[in-house]
């Protein structure tokens, strides 16, 4: 059973103008949107997504659902067909199981896997159990007739906080166990729902992935870290710190570096896309980023544990925020100083410019005479 016509309608304006959004996370000429527009309106095009969920907490699903200016959740169950989803649909029990293999069957080669959550494989996989069948068995058997796979979220990417140490289950991520397909992974801790919309609507108008980075992330998503679009990012370059929460420095937006901030070796758009269409997003509230689009940062590092970057401070060659003597203001000897030398190069560019004509009609002159 589909899930569209439990959903409210969409009006026009914010259709594009969510398209046109996704259009420029995707780095695409402005006239692109208007293929992904199209591609977003034929029913023919929509890809069938079958959504299965191991090990998690349900939060990317939750964060998918929070977007609402526009309601992102529902366009995208507008413009896919989301034949199963287990937090979702209205269908349980053997009703659900049915419609989950309708889908397969009929759309074999096809459709999209999502995959929500890690993977126990410790035990044969008896951890986590879905009608019967484990998540190492669901998982094998739907992805053999996916035509690509995301995974989303850290769990599912990664492993997760159920694959730390000692990781009694065994948990993995998806590509530890599929190795014979295409897969994408949207980390983060939820991810930011725009990027699995991007994601989705890329490989429905282009019939190819976008492209990945070393980790299988797409890189219009995860090309760049979260320090170089940072608000604090000024605070951080005139060495603005906060020490500790509520401090003077915290109140006052100055950089969190120093109170465990991964945003330097993170790699994620959040500082620009942002959650719940309000702006905000961890830092922007004081709480320090803690790396969860990275598998060797979250939940392997406490959140005040500092990352080696090369200049924690600014080089010395910067400007400087003020001067080291607020009463006095600049010093007018060197103010004296610079300008009498500044004129004197003036000046002696002046006069070598009068005598460059000079000279040459001097030269002109004596050529005619020979």
């Amino acid at each position: 059973m589909g899930l569209q016509e439990f959903l409210p309608e969409i009006n026009r304006r914010d259709f594009i103008k969510t398209v046109v959004t996704v259009s420029a996370m995707l780095g695409l000429p402005y006239g692109m949107s208007e293929a992904l527009a199209a591609t977003a309106e034929n029913p023919d095009k929509r890809p069938p997504v079958i959504w299965l969920h191991f090990q998690e907490c349900t939060g990317c699903s939750e964060s998918l659902l929070r977007s609402s200016h526009p309601e992102v959740a529902t366009l995208i169950l507008d413009m896919i067909s989301l034949d199963y989803h287990e937090t979702l649909m209205a269908g349980a029990g053997h009703q659900a199981e049915q419609s989950l293999h309708d889908s397969m069957k009929a759309n074999y080669g096809k459709y999209i896997l999502v995959v929500e959550g890690a993977i126990p494989t410790r035990h044969d996989g008896i951890y986590c159990k879905v009608a019967g069948k484990t998540a190492i068995d669901s998982l094998k058997e739907v992805a053999a007739g996916a035509a690509a796979i995301i995974s989303m979220g850290t769990c599912a990417s990664y492993g997760g906080i159920q694959s730390v140490g000692p990781n009694p289950t065994g948990a993995v991520g998806v590509g530890e166990l599929v190795k014979d397909k295409a897969i994408i992974n949207i980390p983060g801790c939820p991810p930011n729902p725009y990027n699995f919309l991007s994601t989705v609507l890329y490989y429905a108008t282009f019939d190819k992935l976008p492209e990945l980075d070393s980790m299988g992330r797409p890189k219009f998503a995860y090309g760049r870290l979260i320090h170089q679009h940072c608000e604090r990012r000024p605070h951080f370059d005139a060495g603005r710190f906060a020490s500790a929460y509520g401090d003077d420095d915290h109140s006052q937006g100055h950089c969190l570096y120093k109170l465990g901030c991964k945003g330097p070796v993170t790699h994620a758009n959040c500082s620009v896309v942002r959650f719940n269409d309000v702006g905000a997003w961890p830092v922007s509230i004081g709480h320090p980023c803690i790396g969860c689009t990275e598998p060797d940062i979250l939940f392997k590092s406490a959140i005040s544990d500092k990352v080696q970057i090369h200049e924690p401070t600014p080089f010395n060659s910067y400007a400087p925020v003020e001067s080291a003597n607020r009463s006095k203001g600049i010093d007018p000897l060197t103010t004296g100083i610079v300008g009498l030398a500044a004129g004197a190069v003036v000046g002696a560019g002046a006069m070598l410019g009068k005598k460059l004509p000079d000279a040459a009609q001097k030269e002109e002159g004596h050529e005619k005479s020979e």
